[in-house]
Order: structure tokens, then sequence, then C-alpha cells
């Protein structure tokens, strides 16, 4: 047995985070659990975890802290509370029927312990870790999470600590919204209008990139940190370069050029996919751009249809969505741009486009807000985390 178990609890500087490993003495986790009782190292010394003193725990559990205990109040903290709630929530599990069957003598666990240095309140250290370690085990004996829960959590959560979240396109439809502008102060005063919404998303359009360079990315970012922001580069040429480029100025999605020769479609989509961002295709001027998906060995995450500015008295183009997502195998998101209006949205996603690309009618209006709102309003989509609480993940 070698069973795997993590846990947050809490909030303030007496915040639990408990990592623990469970598995039978004669395994690896037993010889892990050995090395740990003999080898100490100075500030990460481990302790058996007793109910209280005389009073060991079952299975053995030897708690280890991960911050390193320079202070004596660290240690009280480490030797009181801590070791009490992780012995108290380990021997609870047994009653509680969490081992189920399993030979209790056979088994160790080593428990991993956050304690902060300035956690101060005894009760809250004691409740959060006792909650943190119950929770731990619990996951661990069932495997938490499975491969169904991984997948439908992953692109949903933000991480407490990071400070951000980083948007991932798994809800369409989306809007996104063109910055093609080359002054600073309009691009400005467009993003301090724009609504928070999750399903709006940002390009730094290719007039936009040219006149300030891919610097525009991070003063973008420092206005709109949690945003997904496309840098559209249209690259024809050293796909992997200018993909990489990307991904540094921390850009969520990169543009390529569909007129690009195939080698360099192919380097710019593996590139993305290296670095953690997605791959656009801009399939403006493209003759047939199902043929091109097809001659791609990679597929890219997105394909851009486009009508340019200079032939808005074409059709919208809508094309043959179905036969891009096939020719893709049907992993695919499907962009519109070009001259779109708030009444052709719903036409557009009728048609199967996943992101609607909209300029002028947004940043060239009086209202930017407004604007953005009627067509967010179009898309008829929920806010994602509307209807999470905390207590879900």
């Amino acid at each position: 047995m070698f069973l795997v178990g993590e846990a947050l609890v809490g909030e303030g500087p007496e915040l639990a985070h408990i990592d623990l490993v469970l598995g039978d003495k004669e395994g690896p986790v037993g010889e892990a659990f050995a090395n740990a009782l003999s080898q100490l190292s100075a500030g990460h010394t481990p302790l058996l975890a007793v109910v209280r003193p005389n009073l060991l725990t079952k299975p053995a559990t030897l708690v280890i802290p991960k911050v390193t205990l320079k202070k004596e109040v660290q240690v009280r903290e480490m030797f009181g509370p801590v070791q009490a709630a992780v012995a108290k929530a380990v021997a609870d599990c047994i009653e509680e029927g969490v081992f189920g069957e399993s030979d209790l003598e056979s088994l160790v666990i080593l428990a991993s312990v956050y304690l902060h240095p300035d956690a101060a309140d005894y009760n809250r250290i004691y409740r959060y870790n006792y909650g943190a370690t119950k929770l731990a085990l619990k996951r661990a004996m069932e495997g938490f999470p499975d491969k169904k829960t991984l997948l439908y959590e992953k692109d949903r959560s933000a991480h407490a600590v990071m400070g951000f979240k980083v948007q991932r396109l798994w809800d369409p439809p989306y809007l996104q919204v063109a910055l093609d502008l080359v002054d600073m102060k309009k691009v400005d005063e467009v993003l301090c209008a724009l609504p928070e919404n999750d399903h709006l998303l940002i390009e730094a359009g290719t007039p936009l990139i040219k006149k300030f360079g891919l610097g525009i990315i991070s003063s973008i970012r420092k206005m709109r940190p949690n945003a997904f922001i496309i840098a559209d580069l249209k690259i024809l040429d050293t796909g992997n370069l200018e993909a990489r480029m990307a991904a540094d100025s921390s850009a969520d999605a990169v543009v390529i050029s569909g007129l690009a020769p195939v080698p360099t479609l192919e380097k710019a989509i593996e590139e993305a996919r290296k670095t953690g961002i997605y791959s656009y295709i801009d399939m403006l001027n493209v003759a047939d751009p199902v043929k091109v998906i097809k001659s791609l060995k990679v597929k890219p995450d997105v394909v851009e249809l486009h009508r340019a500015i200079d032939a808005e008295d074409t059709a919208h183009a809508w094309g043959d969505i179905p036969a891009l997502k096939k020719a893709a195998g049907k992993k695919l998101l499907v962009a519109t741009a070009g001259g779109i209006r708030v009444d052709v949205v719903k036409d557009a996603v009728r048609s199967g486009a996943d992101i609607i690309v909209v300029g002028r009618a947004i940043t060239a209006s009086k209202d930017p807000h407004t604007q953005a709102d009627l067509f967010l309003e179009q898309l008829n989509r929920e806010e994602i985390d509307q209807y999470r609480v905390m207590t879900d993940f």
C-alpha cells in the first residue's frame, strides 16, 4: 500500500496544510518512516503523533514540520496543538471507519505539516490541523481525486496562494475584445471600462503590438491580472521563437497566421503547448481553412475565421465550422472575427462559433462597458464561479 492525501483547512496564520503518505511498514513508506525518525535535521525534527504523552496513535504517525522551526514558540506549537491534532484525527478516523478492515499495526503514516511562524492561536492551530489531517486521510483512502473530478476541476479552480487565476477556455462561447488600437490612453480607457466577466477575453491586436511591442501584454496584465490575454502576432516564420516570446510576455495565447508554412505552424503550436498557452491560427486570406487543419500533425487550440477590415462588405466568415472541428479531431474552438455587431452574435453561435471577436463595436463606442455587456448577454453564459462556494475545493 502506498496512498497519498492532501488537505488545506482554515485561514490566517493558523491555516493548516497537510501532505501525507500512508503505507505498509514493510514497504517504501515504512522505510521512509524509519529514515525520517532516525535522520534528524535542524528545524525539521519529526515527532511521533501522540494523543497525550505516553499514548501513541495508531497507525503510528510521524509529524514532519514543513517550515523551519526557529523560535521557541513554534516548537511549543508543534509539540502541543499540532501533535495533538494530528494524533486525535488519526484516532478518530479509526472510530469512523476510514481505514476499513486494514491492519492498523501493519501501517504507518508520514504527515508533513505546515505551521506559519506567525501562528499564535492554539485553539485554531489544533482545530485546523485536526480537520486537515482527517480530510487528507479520508482522501488518501478514497484515492481522491478520481480522474473525472480532476479533469472537471482543473480549469475551474484557482490556487488560493497565487493571488490570481489562470483562465482556461473550457466553457464557450466567449467574447474576445480586440484592442486594435495605437493610442495608449485609449487602451487604458477601454481596459478600465470593460466589465469583469469570466467569458470576456482580451486581445492585444497586431497594430497595438507593432506600436508598443510585446511589453504591452505586461501592461494589460497589470490592469487586468485575471484576464485571458491573446497576443495577435500573426506569426509567419520562426514559429517556436515567437510563440515562446508571447508566453514569456505572460500572454495566455498566441496567434499564428494560417498563411505560414506548415513547419512554422507546427513549431508554433508545439511551443505553445510546451509553455502552457493556447495556439490560435488566424485564417485571414486563407482559401481553404479545413485543408490547412488537415495538413497539420499537431492541431491548434483555436481557429479564427477572419473577415478582413478592408473586406467588411462581404459575407461574415462563419465558414464550415463543423468541418473544421472534424478535421481537428473535434477538440477545437472556433473564433469568428470581422465587423461583428450585436445582432449577428446568435447567428455566429448557432453556426458553431465558440469565440466572438469584436473590436471597434466595443473599443470605439462611447460606452465600452455597456457595449461589452450587450454582447455578453447574447452569449447567455453565467459566470463560471457564480454558484461555487469555498467548500467546493
